[in-house]
C-alpha cells in the first residue's frame, strides 16, 4: 500500500511524447496503479520494464481515478473530462493558448495588470525587418503559435543596440524560416536576471509554497550554444515573494475561471526597475518536475490526487535548494535516428549501485539493467539537495560521477551563477 492517506489509486498518464515517466514511476513506487500512453512512435520502447504502457488511453478513462495530461494541446479533452466529473490534472483550452500563443499570453498579462516588455507580432519577415530599421533597438526574436520544441530553438537574442544583427539574421534566414514559422514575435531586450516562479493550482487557487527556479537552457556551460529546452535548473520552495505577487498571483482568477489543475510557471527578467514576465508554462516542466520531486516531501500520488479533487492543502517541502542536471548523449538536443542508433539499447552503468537522485529520461529496464531507449538522447536527470546551493551542487555532481554512459555529456555549472544573481535580486527586493 502507498505511504499516503489517500489509499491506492489508479493513475492514467497521457502524453504526446515520453515526458512524464519519472513522475509516473514515482507514483508506481508509492504503490499506486499506473498506466501510461505515449503517441510518439519513436518512443515505443521508452519506460519498458518500468511502466505499464497502453495503446489507447481513452479505453482506460473509466478505469482511472486520476487522468494526468503532461503537455499542452490536450486542453479540449481535459476540459470535457472535467465536465464529466473525472479528476484531471493538466490542460485546459485557456492555458494551452496561454502558453502556445505568445501574443495572447502577453495580452492576458496586460489585462490583469502585469507589467510587460514591449513586443510586436509578425507573420512576414520583410515586415519585421522594416520595423527594426524604423525602430532601431535591441530585440529578442521568438517563434510563436503552435510550434515544435525544435522550432522554439530558433529563438535569437540580439546583441546590437540598433538591431542590425537581428536584421541580418532575419534577412539571410527568411526563405528557410518562413517555411517553418508562420508567426513570430520581436520583444524588446532587457538586461537583468532571468528567473521564474511557479506553483501548482487546484482549479480555484494556488497550492503553496511557490517554486522559484533558474533554468540553464543552452547546451554548454557559460550559456553558450544552442537552446535545448533545459540542461538543468536550480530551485527552491518559498512563501509568496514579490516576483510571485507582481506576476503569477495576478492570474489566479483567470486560471480559476478555466478550472485549470496542474503546474503553472512564468519566466521573468528581473531588473532594478521592474519585473518583466516573458512567457507562461502551463504544464509540468522537464526536467523541472523531476527536480521538484527531489524537494517535495508530500507523496507524488497524494498531491496529484488532492490537487485534482480541488482540495486546499500545503505541500511539504525540503528547506534549502535543489539542483537538477540533464545527462544526454548524441544527437540531443536534435533528432537524428541514425546518430542515436549508435547508442540505442546501450547499458547505463551505476558504479556503486543505488539510484538515489537518479530520474528517468528516455530509458528502459531489461533484465534488471537500465538501457537507453527512444531516439532523443535525453537520458537521465540527476538531482541533489542541500541547505546551501553549494551543498546541493556537491550532492548532484557526486551522484553523477556514479554513472557511466558512453559519450554522455552534461553541464558542469548548474547553479553557479546564483551567488551573483541572488545578490541582485535581494538588493532589488524581489525575494521577500
Amino acid at each position: 500500500m502507498p505511504e499516503t492517506g489517500i489509499g491506492k489509486k489508479k493513475f492514467l498518464f497521457v502524453s504526446w511524447e515520453s515526458l512524464s515517466g519519472d513522475l509516473s514511476y514515482q507514483c508506481k513506487k508509492e504503490g499506486h496503479e499506473v498506466k501510461i500512453w505515449i503517441k510518439e512512435e519513436g518512443d515505443k520502447d521508452v519506460y519498458e520494464g518500468f511502466l505499464d504502457r497502453v495503446d489507447d488511453w481513452q479505453k482506460h478513462v473509466d478505469w482511472a481515478d486520476v487522468i494526468v495530461f503532461d503537455d499542452t494541446n490536450f486542453g479540449e479533452k481535459a476540459d470535457k473530462l472535467r465536465k464529466q466529473g473525472k479528476l484531471v490534472v493538466g490542460g485546459s483550452v485557456y492555458t494551452d493558448r496561454l502558453e502556445d500563443d505568445r501574443e495572447f499570453g502577453q495580452d492576458e498579462m496586460r489585462r490583469v495588470g502585469i507589467h510587460t516588455l514591449p513586443s510586436h507580432d509578425f507573420e512576414k519577415f520583410d515586415d519585421a525587418i522594416a520595423f527594426v530599421r524604423n525602430n532601431p533597438d535591441r530585440y529578442v526574436f521568438k517563434p510563436s503559435g503552435t510550434i515544435s520544441s525544435e522550432q522554439k530553438g530558433l529563438l535569437f537574442i540580439g546583441e546590437d543596440e540598433d538591431g542590425k544583427d537581428l536584421i541580418e539574421v532575419m534577412a539571410h534566414n527568411k526563405a528557410v524560416w518562413s517555411k517553418k514559422i508562420t508567426k513570430f514575435q520581436l520583444q524588446k531586450y532587457e538586461q537583468g536576471v532571468e528567473i521564474a516562479v511557479g506553483a501548482f493550482f487546484n482549479g480555484s487557487d494556488f497550492i503553496l509554497p511557490i517554486n522559484v527556479n533558474l533554468e540553464h537552457k543552452r547546451l554548454f556551460p557559460g550559456e553558450i550554444g544552442p537552446f535545448t529546452g533545459e540542461m538543468g535548473t536550480l530551485m527552491y520552495w518559498s512563501a509568496p515573494n514579490e516576483i510571485f505577487r507582481m506576476t503569477l498571483a495576478k492570474m489566479k482568477e483567470s486560471l480559476a475561471a478555466a478550472k485549470y489543475v496542474g503546474y503553472v510557471d512564468v519566466n521573468c527578467i528581473a531588473t532594478g526597475k521592474a519585473i518583466y514576465p516573458l512567457e507562461f508554462t502551463c504544464r509540468f516542466g522537464y526536467p523541472t518536475i523531476s527536480i521538484q520531486l527531489e524537494g517535495i516531501q508530500t507523496p507524488a500520488g497524494e498531491f496529484l490526487y488532492r490537487m485534482a479533487k480541488g482540495e486546499q492543502f500545503q505541500l511539504k517541502t525540503k528547506r534549502g535548494f535543489q539542483i537538477g542536471v540533464v545527462v544526454a548523449v548524441p544527437p540531443f538536443p536534435y533528432n537524428d535516428k541514425q546518430v542515436f542508433s549508435t547508442y540505442k539499447d546501450s547499458s547505463i552503468l551505476f558504479k556503486k549501485g543505488g539510484v538515489e537522485g537518479i530520474h528517468l529520461g528516455d530509458v528502459k529496464l531489461v533484465d534488471g539493467d537500465w538501457h537507453l531507449a527512444g531516439m532523443s538522447g535525453y537520458v537521465l536527470v540527476i538531482t541533489g539537495t542541500g541547505t546551501t546551493v553549494e551543498e546541493a551542487r556537491k550532492q548532484a555532481y557526486s551522484r553523477l560521477k556514479n554513472i557511466f554512459i558512453q559519450n554522455m555529456f552534461y553541464r558542469t555549472d548548474i547553479g553557479v551563477r546564483w551567488q551573483d544573481d541572488s545578490d541582485k535580486l535581494q538588493t532589488w527586493g524581489y525575494l521577500y
